[in-house]
């Protein structure tokens, strides 16, 4: 693109929704490997969160830039040969493309060292190295193992709650010496050695130096945003203040990021070199909670002024839209929120609250029906309805009765149970 020393807030909501695959075009054929690559490219990781009330979060990014896909994708490109993915701890817990795992040894180091690890997980790894060994011994002879493979293990809900054994496996995993084979359907993890679960080629690759490997990820952190602040970046890998300076200080000297003026941003922005500007983005998209559009909450704000928390841990009484929220973008703006639930033995998507954003579009219900449906589709259930929760719900759902074509599949509103 032409570079300019100023950006208007248009412009970088283009660029930074271009960045992210927005540009792109939806796929007309049946989603491949090739496609899933072509977004991970893109976004760089994807975050793993446990909660499954619509579908996990690692499968929606996908969804969202390429609609209705084989929901085994992300799996088998995790768990067969040739392998694309990892897991790690990169933004939180996260897919990466296998091809980034050297670029993580220096935290794994770290971490073995008890640096950049919980508090308590580092105070077991110095005081109970005997039996990390005892349990590393055991994947590596046994492998790939869950936890619940062991003897005694009864497993846990929360990581407050795990036992010696979760603790020892957790230490190996986030110091690199063990690493995630796949995940039961149940989402546990089965670890081995990474050895043996990555490709030859990343086994063998060099471990790069700290400040190439940081340097690396933050040239990733912004490709992946296209233009963001110092904050933006080092949020995308988790780096430290002070690393993620010196490392920008570095990619701006080399030339890979520049600095730009942003009406309305306090901070200083910085456009990757290869950031391009499209002319307009035409895509409708619900996001999931944890999609890197969304899941720094400031940037959110600052460049699409959508003031957004999840409100999963808020007692009910006291959420303002809802359990689990995702916005639904609309063009370049951030245009609605829907409150969603996948009722599986129903077989029917709940739109538990519907709320549309100061200046949504008229044609933002019609639009979110049309996602809606295809949300359906995708997680194989049968029926949309929705409460009348929200001043969107009314439309939404008239948008989703008028809309209804298909004769075997029903899309209807229910009111609000008391």
């Amino acid at each position: 693109m032409m570079q300019k020393e100023r950006l208007t807030p248009g412009e970088v909501r283009r660029i930074a929704l271009g960045a992210q695959g927005f540009a792109d075009r939806v796929p007309e054929t049946e989603v491949t490997r090739k496609h899933a690559r072509r977004v991970l490219d893109r976004v760089g990781l994807l975050q793993i969160d446990s909660v499954n009330v619509v579908a996990r979060a690692h499968l929606m990014p996908l969804f969202s830039r390429l609609g209705p896909y084989p929901t085994d994708l992300l799996e088998r490109a995790q768990s067969r040969k040739p392998r694309m993915l990892f897991e790690y701890w990169a933004h939180e817990a996260s897919l990466l493309p296998v091809e980034t795992q050297p670029l993580l040894r220096w935290r794994m180091e770290r971490a073995e060292a008890g640096e950049g690890i919980y508090k308590g997980l580092a105070h077991f790894g110095r005081t109970k190295r005997t039996f990390i060994e005892s349990i590393y011994e055991e994947v590596a002879a046994r492998g790939p193992l869950a936890a619940s493979a062991f003897d005694g293990e009864k497993g846990s809900g929360g990581w407050w709650g795990w036992s010696d054994t979760k603790r020892a496996l957790e230490w190996l995993f986030w110091a690199g010496r063990i690493t995630t084979h796949s995940r039961r359907p149940s989402f546990e993890r089965l670890y081995d050695l990474p050895e043996r679960v990555l490709p030859p080629s990343v086994v063998d690759t060099p471990t790069p130096p700290v400040e190439d490997a940081q340097r690396g990820l933050m040239a990733i952190a912004a490709r992946a945003l296209g233009v963001a602040t110092e904050s933006d970046l080092r949020d995308y890998f988790r780096l430290s203040p002070a690393d993620s300076k010196a490392r920008l200080g570095e990619l701006v000297e080399e030339g890979a990021v520049l600095p730009v003026e942003i009406k309305g941003w306090r901070n200083q922005a910085y456009l990757h070199r290869d950031a391009q500007m499209p002319r307009r983005i035409r895509r409708a998209a619900l996001l999931a909670p944890f999609d890197p559009v969304v899941w720094e909450r400031s940037r959110a704000e600052r460049i699409f002024g959508f003031h957004y928390r999840i409100e999963i841990y808020t007692p009910a009484h006291k959420r303002t839209h809802g359990y689990y929220v995702l916005p639904f973008l609309l063009g370049e703006r951030i245009v609605a929120r829907v409150d969603l639930k996948a009722d599986r033995a129903g077989r029917r998507l709940s739109v538990r609250a519907a709320h549309q954003e100061t200046g949504a579009p008229q044609d933002t219900a019609e639009a979110l029906a049309g996602e809606l449906r295809r949300m359906a589709t995708w997680l194989g259930l049968d029926d949309v309805d929705v409460t009348h929760k929200g001043d969107l719900a009314g439309k939404l759902g008239a948008a989703l009765t008028s809309h209804d074509t298909a004769p075997e599949r029903k899309f209807h509103r229910t009111r609000r149970r008391a």
